[in-house]
């Protein structure tokens, strides 16, 4: 019984990990009825980013703490994140509108190869590990109730916790916002949200932004479990 339950539990927080990179699939999907295929690439982008950041700023400032360096490399990796969504609109999306759905989600199988190749030409292709001080020592539970106990990870419950969280977020911002409501219109038809006045470049843009600071979280949190590297796609949505 102890057995099946540490498989369950494992089960069950290690897909609350891969819900992290659904978010994003959901977000786009919700903003334009389209199945975003550079949803993978954008975990790996905002992965690499961060990682990136986080050691070039003790080598360029010489402060060497680890959670300010983790904290300018997250809100630096967020910057280039609204940027990355802002180029997407602006060069992709804005041409695309009211066009069919297969057009768009062609769009997003050509942003998927360029963002591949942009990360492994700013980012190198070496692995690197994001340490964000989760702890990796995992705990035993129940062991008054089973023999030895039950084992859970910490690092796995954690993202759990903020995996949970992010998800009841976007849940309210859809359903209590008028930008979200907004952005359900328009996935329900692009045309009749323009009529009454819903500004279709806009709204794009900030869907992909919050798809981009999610897929900066889910990246965050696999780097830290698995590490990143640009040529190895995105491990976490294979």
């Amino acid at each position: 019984m102890a057995f099946f339950l540490e498989t369950l539990l494992g089960g069950l927080m290690a897909g609350m990990l891969y819900s992290l990179v659904a978010l994003g699939f959901v977000l786009i999907f919700k903003a334009s009825g389209v199945f975003n295929f550079a949803q993978g690439a954008m975990v790996l982008f905002a992965a690499l980013a961060m990682a990136r950041f986080a050691e070039w700023f003790p080598a360029c400032t010489g402060i060497t703490s680890p959670w300010l360096a983790n904290t300018v490399a997250f809100v630096l990796a967020g910057a280039v994140m609204f940027v990355v969504a802002w180029l997407v609109e602006r060069l992709v999306l804005r041409h695309l509108v009211n066009q069919e759905g297969a057009t768009l989600l062609m769009a997003t199988l050509g942003i998927t190869y360029f963002m591949e190749g942009l990360g492994q030409t700013l980012f190198g292709s070496d692995i690197y590990k994001i340490d964000i001080g989760m702890p990796k020592e995992p705990i035993f539970a129940f062991d008054t109730v089973f023999e030895g106990g039950i084992l859970i990870n910490k690092e796995d419950l954690i993202a759990a916790v903020i995996a949970a969280a992010l998800v009841a977020l976007l849940s309210l911002f859809f359903q209590k916002t008028s930008t979200g409501r907004a952005l359900r219109a328009v996935a329900d038809d692009h045309q009749a949200a323009q009529s009454i006045g819903i500004p279709l470049n806009r709204i794009w843009v900030i869907v992909w932004c919050v798809a981009g600071v999610v897929a900066l979280v889910a990246g965050m949190i696999w780097g830290s479990k698995l590490g990143v590297r640009s040529h190895d796609r995105c491990r976490c949505c294979r």
